[in-house]
């Protein structure tokens, strides 16, 4: 069926305050379950790879089948939304995280909690559309972008929230705390989804078979190049041979996946569309933007843990960050120009790039008070940023068909997951990397023969002069307590040089942005003088 042959929409219901409220709190419910279940297992991933007696590089994984999942199913939801309803989508996807989560409580071993975040990031791809949907519901039809505004704010509120909730979650039931957590807001939304329901919409017969074909090669394609990047700086780049070849057969199934694509008369990507230079312009800012907004999440809370904090000490940090959060959503709905969206984008990436400067002076005795200030920033940069690429593409989606909504949907949802994982791999690569190089140089300076050397390790080796009475037993706890400490300035130091990585970056994108935003007004301009001139 074509797009003009899909019939008119039933007219929508007054718009009331009852309306609105009743809706805006089932999209905050949605939009916070969403980024609650992306949040709360990344960011406890040392307490539950303990309970579950996973290494590193293994409970990464975790992460890697929630984003992988997140990534690829967006590509059949939009599709599936336009046939059947995206309330059976989230019915489904709900329903599956519930029952693989409730068996993983009872089977308790890595495997098992693999399966359920990837069923997790299914729902959470139903989750993310169904908020939005639900917000522009929530607002009168005049401030739509209003509501997509904050529909796209509800998640990122979760990130700040999921810190200050999991202390008390793992107190409770340890890693069970997290997943009945989870499960249980995702029953709370089922209920809602079902007994507040969205107006319907016209179904349409959108699915061919080459559509299964088509996610039958792209969905293993950017599970393989999650992989690579989730896996990457553990298993080491150039180390294992494993990362090579996911790594190539990755980019065989994706241009096997365009060249279908490419060869359809109705695909499921309109690829030739995405590869427009101005598609392609916004595609390389989201990534890049969540490169450097990954600096919270390795960077500064890597950081604070690193110097011995848990979320309990960086309590009003995550705080700072909610309202901070908070603050730029309500900002950018009520002022953000649909004709002038690049305006947050800019100041955007400003804010990053202040702010990761500000961290990048970081020491050994930061505390979390010592980045109240830079990391509200650069939550409320984050708050800005995402309503205003998506309202960069979005409405031109719209323009061309429900097809083309597919395509901006792939391309927003990949771009965000793919830049997030991306973003960490990066910044975690580089901070093992300044690492080793900052750590061999304080070593090599290191000598029992410089005297201020000497007495360090005296003081610290007179720790132990209560329990060990041989001299020279007492030297060598001295040398290793030596050695920790040099080991803590070299990883701090490697931290201000991915802060600063960070802020040179924003700088480069911000540049990029405006250089894109001056252009496009003098072509305004240029096109505004000729106009008259042509019509006499």
């Amino acid at each position: 069926m074509t797009d003009s042959a899909v019939p008119a929409p039933p007219p929508s219901p007054p718009w009331t305050w009852s309306h609105g409220l009743a809706y805006g709190a089932v999209s905050m419910l949605l939009g916070l379950t969403q980024g609650l279940g992306a949040n709360l297992i990344n960011n406890n991933l040392p307490w539950i790879q303990g309970s579950l007696g996973a290494y590193t590089n293994e409970s990464a994984w975790l992460s890697i089948a929630y984003t992988a999942a997140n990534a690829t199913i967006g590509l059949l939801a939009v599709k599936f939304r336009f046939q059947y309803g995206l309330r059976l989508f989230a019915d489904i996807g709900l329903g599956l995280f519930i029952v693989v989560g409730l068996a993983h409580l009872l089977s308790n071993d890595l495997r098992s909690a693999i399966a359920v975040r990837a069923a997790a990031g299914v729902a959470a791809s139903a989750l993310s559309t169904l908020t939005l949907l639900y917000m522009v519901e929530a607002a009168p039809p005049e401030r739509r972008i209003v509501g997509i505004a904050l529909g796209i704010g509800w998640a990122q509120l979760a990130l700040p929230l999921s810190r200050l909730v999991s202390s008390d979650l793992l107190d409770t039931g340890q890693w069970h705390g997290l997943y009945l957590a989870e499960i249980g807001l995702s029953i709370v939304c089922l209920s809602a989804v079902n007994l507040l329901r969205l107006p319907p919409i016209p179904r349409v017969q959108m699915f061919e078979w080459r559509d299964f074909l088509t996610f039958a090669l792209f969905a293993p394609g950017i599970a393989l190049l999650c992989a690579v990047l989730g896996q990457g700086r553990y298993a080491w780049w150039f180390d294992t041979a494993w990362i090579g070849w996911c790594l190539v057969a990755a980019i065989v199934l994706l241009v096997a996946s365009a060249l279908v694509e490419l060869h359809r008369k109705k695909p499921l990507i309109h690829l030739r569309w995405l590869t427009s230079a101005d598609l392609l312009r916004l595609l390389v800012i989201i990534l890049l933007f969540r490169v450097v907004l990954s600096e919270q999440g390795v960077g500064a809370f890597g950081l604070l843990q690193t110097l011995g904090m848990n979320n309990d000490q960086m309590a009003g940090l995550s705080w700072v960050m909610f309202f901070a959060t908070l603050a730029g959503m309500v900002i950018v709905a009520f002022t953000i120009n649909p004709e002038h969206v690049s305006t947050p984008a800019l100041i955007a990436l400003l804010m990053v790039a202040v702010a990761a400067w500000l961290d990048s002076r970081s020491t050994s005795l930061t505390r979390p008070e010592q980045m109240y200030l830079s990391q509200g920033m650069m939550a409320f940069a984050g708050a800005l940023f995402l309503p205003a690429a998506l309202l960069a593409g979005f409405p031109r989606a719209i323009r061309m068909g429900q097809e083309y909504i597919v395509s901006f949907i792939v391309l927003f949802s990949t771009g965000q997951v793919i830049g997030a994982l991306g973003g960490s791999a990066f910044l975690g690569t580089l901070m093992t990397i300044r690492e080793r190089v900052h750590s061999d140089a304080i070593v090599s300076r290191l000598s029992l023969t410089d005297p201020q050397v000497a007495l360090r390790v005296r003081q610290l080796s007179g720790s132990y002069a209560g329990v060990l009475t041989d001299p020279s037993l007492r030297s060598g706890e001295g040398g290793a307590l030596l050695a920790q400490q040099a080991t803590r300035e070299a990883t701090v130091l490697a931290y201000d040089d991915v802060f600063a990585t960070v802020a040179v970056m924003a700088l480069m994108v911000f540049a990029y942005l405006l250089f894109l935003r001056v252009r496009s007004d003098l072509r305004q301009r240029r096109a505004a003088r000729l106009t008259p001139v042509e019509a006499a």
